[in-house]
């Protein structure tokens, strides 16, 4: 039986946490198959298991989350296809790999290099009016329901010593710069000027170490994780991107589910959310120090201007005209609240 619980209560369920002891007595109703390409530790996996153990407690143990970390079930890809075919239940996904795997070109548009000025832009688009209807494509074209966006973090350079200084998008002209293998990560790559070079995550330590690539992009707290520093010398600190990831869960999966399970998974996710945001946010502030003072890592302050106009550009002479003006419609969503 679902408890009720007031906006206060869920405040308080965010601050105190859970003792993740399930109040059941019987065994679940329904266990949803999570499935995860990050390893313990990193902010993404810990938003799941907070959003397990909250899903687990608000519905008396009748509905459990079993997480799967590690790309033990799927590598990025291979998950978001599962969850479409219903072989998986929920995974986190994001619009970089909704437009290919759909395929649902358009939605790339809300990945794009320098789509938003910070995280308050960022929510009011994805969680505003024109994320919903991305979304309510995403179900129709692609059996999937997205339950929420979760921050992972402003995406800056991460090179190895070899590539060199980086300061101006001329600077990473034919470098080999990571990207996951999706057209529209593609671009980001292409955006800020690198020669992108598609490889799995789970396999990018190794391609930094032995000079596949000559640097990747991803948020401070998933290098820290995944030690990237091990392999790299450089931090340059573009912020094209910021990063998130979307709790999706397969849309059949979630018509079966009795209406007050559903509100307890999204109070949940919710929930998740805001702890994940917190703790990448929290990150974000003391790991560049760290990196520089106990890693020896070289951090950059670059042109952060010519990224910007650099991945305009690129956009406007690459993208169709309806797509290019989207990205600028994105731009101005809300800037009436920053004017004075």
């Amino acid at each position: 039986m679902l408890k009720k619980l007031g906006v206060m209560a869920l405040i308080m369920v965010f601050v105190i946490g859970f003792s993740g002891v399930s109040l059941a007595e019987n065994e679940p109703e329904y266990t949803l198959i999570y499935s995860d390409v990050a390893s313990p530790g990193q902010p993404q996996i810990r938003a799941a298991e907070k959003f397990a153990e909250v899903v687990e407690t608000l519905t008396d143990g009748a509905v459990v989350i079993d997480i799967h970390h590690s790309g033990t079930l799927a590598d990025q890809t291979g998950q978001i296809l599962g969850v479409m075919r219903g072989e998986i239940d929920i995974c986190p996904a994001g619009p970089e790999w909704f437009a290919d795997l759909i395929p649902f070109e358009e939605i790339a548009v809300l990945g794009s290099a320098y789509a938003y000025r910070d995280l308050d832009h960022l929510y009011q688009v994805m969680n505003g009016p024109v994320g919903k209807s991305y979304w309510d494509e995403v179900k129709e074209r692609g059996n999937m329901v997205v339950l929420d966006t979760w921050y992972l973090g402003a995406r800056q350079l991460n090179m190895t010593e070899g590539a060199g200084e980086i300061r101006t998008p001329e600077d990473l002209a034919g470098v080999r710069l990571r990207m996951p293998d999706t057209a529209a990560w593609m671009d980001v790559g292409r955006a800020i000027g690198a020669s992108p070079t598609p490889v799995d995550f789970g396999e990018l330590y190794t391609a930094l170490d032995t000079g596949t690539v000559e640097g990747q992009d991803n948020p401070l707290p998933t290098n820290y994780a995944q030690n990237f520093h091990e392999v790299t010398h450089y931090i340059v600190m573009t912020d094209h991107y910021l990063s998130v990831i979307n709790p999706t869960i397969n849309a059949d999966r979630w018509e079966e589910l009795p209406d007050d399970y559903k509100q307890a998974i999204l109070a949940a996710v919710k929930v998740a959310r805001y702890y994940m945001n917190r703790i990448v946010l929290e990150e974000e502030a003391t790991l560049l120090g760290m990196f520089a003072a106990d890693y020896g890592m070289e951090v950059i302050y670059p042109d952060k201007d010519a990224f910007m106009a650099h991945a305009t550009d690129y956009y406007q002479e690459n993208k169709p005209e309806d797509w290019f003006e989207n990205y600028l419609e994105i731009q101005e969503v809300g800037t009436d609240m920053y004017r004075p």
